[in-house]
């Protein structure tokens, strides 16, 4: 007699002691796994009371195994190291994952979701551009299609959203310049491509607000995704000829602050926490590259793995559920302070 009847699939997994993509891969092809671990799973089948949605993975069937992963910006390598997380998970239960970017141009994004729609994938994860994306036009598509959004949410649109805290980072950074220095304005783009740029400038309000200080924004001119050359730019704006807005720069994003130190440097402002340093900055994100600027950044950090790993549990969850789920639900992960040199 079986020990327990089990759920579903995710829950037999652990019980197995496999992945859920090894088993997810099981059952789409017993011949796909190798001898060792079909063995384990046919042995968990024999013991507790589980049985696979039958239903829906037959409609599955009648599917590709093709998955579609959409970024806004395939050259920015935060969207390229999320992506390479999902590729090998996709990849790892039996799915052919093909990534797309809409390169900052909504058009370009409504093009790419109406190809993927007349591919028929068994499922979509996607990271929308955001303010400027057709949100008529992506909720016909996650009504076709089963989607989750990753990264950028769009309220009430696709079956899941699986993120990050935007609060628990600006929540710890301004705790930390605040505590070891002087309180921090907040340096970013006065028109956002990113709404999670709105989310961190509310926080920072917020947490200001909070510690009894009042905030100071640093709005800088410019729109769509050269965030490198916006920030550098609005720098020199806000730095060249004037005294320094503070002691401390907090900057929306990493690759913002990726400019800001540039102009910094061209214009001789010495940044850091060491003796004889100007200024202080510190941002958002964890961008691979910001352990290599000079001084290297530090910043509240994206759970990447967790992230990604999760979107593609709850995108094998809704493909199982034959595309659809009770209601709509949302995960947000924390942030991780990172220590370096330039704060």
């Amino acid at each position: 007699m079986a020990e327990k009847k089990v759920r579903n699939m995710e829950e037999f997994a652990a019980l197995s002691g496999l992945s859920r993509p090894t088993v997810s891969k099981y059952f789409h092809d017993p011949e796909s796994v190798r001898v060792t671990t079909r063995a384990r799973i046919e042995a968990a089948l024999e013991r507790f009371d589980f049985r696979p949605n039958v239903y829906a993975m037959n409609q599955n069937r009648s599917l590709t195994k093709n998955i579609g992963i959409v970024v806004p910006y395939l050259t920015d390598p935060f969207f390229g190291e999320i992506a390479r997380t999902i590729e090998q998970r996709c990849i790892a239960a039996g799915f052919r994952p093909t990534l797309y970017s809409a390169h900052g141009d909504p058009t370009q994004e409504v093009e790419i979701l109406d190809g993927l729609r007349s591919l028929k994938p068994a499922g979509v994860l996607l990271a929308p551009l955001g303010r400027v994306s057709d949100k008529r036009a992506i909720e016909s598509f996650c009504d076709d299609v089963p989607t989750v959004l990753f990264d950028s949410n769009l309220d009430g649109i696709g079956a899941a959203f699986i993120g990050s805290d935007n609060f628990s980072f600006v929540e710890q950074t301004v705790e930390y310049l605040t505590r070891i220095g002087s309180p921090p304005a907040f340096f970013e783009m006065a028109t956002p491509a990113n709404p999670n740029a709105h989310k961190r400038r509310t926080a920072y309000v917020q947490m200001m607000d909070r510690l009894g200080l009042e905030p100071r924004l640093i709005q800088v001119e410019g729109e769509g995704w050269s965030f490198e050359e916006i920030g550098r730019n609005g720098a020199f704006v806000v730095l060249k000829d004037k005294p320094l807005p503070a002691e401390s720069i907090l900057c929306s994003n990493d690759r913002l602050a990726i400019g800001f130190l540039s102009a910094c440097y061209e214009l001789g402002i010495s940044v850091g926490r060491g003796e004889g340093c100007a200024l202080r900055v510190a941002s958002n994100d964890d961008h691979p590259f910001s352990k290599f600027t000079c001084p290297s950044l530090t910043t509240a950090a994206h759970d990447y793995d967790a992230v990604a790993s999760h979107a593609v549990e709850t995108l094998f969850n809704l493909i199982e559920d034959a595309g659809k789920f009770t209601s709509r639900s949302e995960q947000l992960f924390p942030a991780r302070l990172v220590f370096r040199e330039s704060a």
